[in-house]
């Protein structure tokens, strides 16, 4: 049976339902710490729920904010997006893909004007793959170098987040003592994983993965850089923002 997705805003999350996401996160995390947690879900807006519909059990979950920086003068915003994790009982069902990607089209339509972006950190080849599935445009990436416009408002929006635990040269996100990385088994790079391009990659460009060091990924959000196969998950209409977050 599919999940069933909604965007909550953070706010109206209920300590039962903290206490499954946190729940949640142990079963497939190292490490994971109550504290920091609920620092991550706290400081975002919204946090996409996936749940079994016949049972209510969440199996799913991803947390977004936006974030304001500035790069060579000029405002910029991007959606970043959290902890995420969907139960591997589950993996392939396109309820987290369909949520976030209409949540991405309300916020295009709602500033059109604005320069946009998706702003990624990613623990695990997983969730780095849904780049090249998603996007037209994206960084970095195996088959083109990062331009330089693009690595600044990278490193505008990892510093923004991040402070001191963003490396520039590497890209990445540094783990610090007792950071909490991916379970061995849930996201394990094998030799038939690494044909593909952009899991090998993403392997060599973040090979802290495995203590839990975070590559930071950047795409523009306009509706022309999505791609066919997105909006054959997203569906072509938005919904309103407001309704969306209710």
């Amino acid at each position: 049976m599919r999940l069933q997705g909604r965007l909550v805003p953070v706010a109206d999350v209920t300590p039962a339902r903290r206490d499954a996401l946190f729940a949640l996160m142990d079963r497939h995390y190292e490490n994971v710490r109550r504290p920091a947690f609920e620092a991550d879900l706290d400081e975002k807006q919204w946090v996409i729920l996936l749940a079994d519909p016949a049972t209510d059990e969440i199996c799913g979950f991803s947390t977004q904010v936006v974030l304001h920086a500035e790069a060579e003068g000029r405002p910029i915003k991007a959606l970043f997006s959290g902890d995420t994790i969907v139960d591997r009982a589950h993996w392939g069902d396109p309820a987290l893909a369909h949520v976030w990607g209409r949540l991405a089209l309300a916020l295009i339509d709602a500033a059109p004007d604005e320069e946009l972006y998706w702003f990624l950190i990613s623990k695990g080849y997983k969730t780095y793959r849904f780049l090249p599935l998603f996007f037209r445009e994206f960084y970095p990436r195996h088959d083109a170098p990062t331009p330089d416009g693009a690595r600044r408002v990278l490193d505008a929006l990892a510093r923004r987040k991040f402070r001191a635990g963003y490396d520039a040269a590497a890209g990445v996100v540094r783990a610090g003592p007792g950071k909490d990385r991916l379970r061995p088994d849930v996201a394990e790079v094998t030799p038939e994983r690494l044909r593909d391009p952009h899991v090998s990659f993403f392997v060599r460009r973040n090979p802290g993965h495995v203590r839990g060091e975070e590559l930071c990924c950047l795409a523009p959000l306009t509706r022309a850089n999505f791609t066919p196969a997105a909006y054959r998950v997203i569906g072509p209409e938005p919904a309103a923002l407001g309704a969306a977050s209710r």
